[in-house]
């Protein structure tokens, strides 16, 4: 699977390439003004040094680390890792103890470790003391390597989590507009079901309405966002059918304050509460009345819809109750934490409201605070 983001095997290549060009660099920074065979020496025991460290590294990075503690073989792998160690310690021991001395000798001395008149003795360590000093040097190289390997897994994985995620939520995403069509069209038609017993005129009427709807169902109801200003003339085309079955019997009005343009918006984000509230809120045996208000500033979006409250009968079957819990979820899919909703009941009332922060303001005013 490809991975966005993801550093590149030639990247991750040349990262490597220019640390141990560094590190093998290094020792020229403390370079004599003449060189002579003693630096020489250093610097060829130095890279033996290396060497050893490049092996322990890599046998690790790309062998031991894969086959043995990924593969929960614990014991295995410290083991090698122990063998070699200690093998790459007594190693070095070994090249200083028989190479120090010709280094020695090439500096001049008239017998090998031999100290010239005025100058201190250099302090020489014993066996134990050399081997525990590189042993321990090629543990940290050991770890080092596990460390690295062991990010870099978890950078991978987490990489492919999110990725899973994303395409989760796409996938969910989709399903619940594949749902949502469905079911405002049940209710639209159940409207217009009912008017063709009241009026064929009006009937025809609100079919002409219902294609107005349609097309922006058809055609914008799959892209990821909609300009304000189109959800605003789908939600006036929606009542303007709405009215033609309950006009004589409801208060109904649609409120906005603000500057729509400057806004874009989910598409049929805010269907689902008009719907709930026709559904609930109008009855021909009392006051009905349901009251849509939208507002709109540079910061924030608020969508609240009030309407008489009426429980309905045990014989009506209309809806599924499915809009509001689709609702909750696309708000949580698409905008997350910077959307929230609220409905419950209050007296004789039903009151919903949609929050919206512009993901940006937020990001600006962390900034600022920081």
């Amino acid at each position: 699977m490809y991975i966005k983001n993801r550093p590149s095997r030639f990247v991750e290549i040349l990262i490597h390439i220019m640390v141990w060009t560094i590190l093998f660099s290094s020792p020229f920074l403390f370079m004599p003004n003449d060189i002579n065979e003693s630096w020489l020496f250093f610097y060829s025991r130095f890279c033996f040094s290396q060497l050893i460290v490049i092996i322990i590294f890599y046998s690790n990075y790309f062998l031991l680390i894969n086959k043995y503690l990924f593969d929960r073989k614990v014991r295995t792998f410290l083991t090698i890792n122990i063998i070699a160690i200690i093998a790459g310690s007594v190693l070095m021991y070994l090249v200083d103890d028989v190479f120090v001395p010709i280094g020695s000798a090439h500096h001049g001395s008239a017998h090998p470790g031999s100290v010239p008149p005025g100058e201190k003795p250099p302090i020489k360590l014993g066996w134990m003391l050399k081997i525990g000093r590189d042993t321990i040097f090629y543990i940290l190289t050991a770890g080092l390597s596990v460390a690295i390997k062991m990010t870099s897994q978890w950078y991978s994985e987490e990489s492919q989590r999110k990725e899973l995620e994303k395409n989760h939520y796409e996938a969910e995403l989709k399903n619940l507009k594949s749902q949502l069509n469905p079911h405002f069209l049940f209710n639209t038609l159940n409207n217009i079901y009912s008017l063709v017993a009241i009026s064929q005129d009006r009937a025809q009427s609100a079919i002409h309405q219902l294609s107005k709807l349609l097309r922006y169902v058809l055609y914008d109801n799959y892209e990821t966002e909609v300009p304000l200003s189109k959800e605003i003339e789908f939600i006036n085309n929606y009542l303007d059918l709405v009215k033609l079955r309950f006009s004589s019997k409801a208060d109904i009005s649609f409120e906005i304050k603000g500057e729509p343009s400057e806004w874009n918006i989910a598409p049929m984000l805010f269907i689902s509460l008009i719907e709930n509230a026709f559904k609930h809120g109008i009855n021909g045996s009392g006051k009905s009345f349901v009251h849509i208000n939208l507002f709109v500033d540079n910061e924030k979006l608020l969508f609240d819809v009030e309407n008489s409250y009426f429980d309905k009968h045990s014989d009506d079957r209309s809806g599924s109750g499915i809009g509001l819990d689709n609702l909750r979820k696309r708000l949580a899919i698409i905008y997350g934490k910077n959307a929230s909703f609220t409905a419950g009941r209050k007296d004789d009332k039903f009151i919903s409201e949609i929050r919206i922060i512009r993901k940006n303001i937020i990001s600006h005013k962390k900034s600022e605070n920081e």
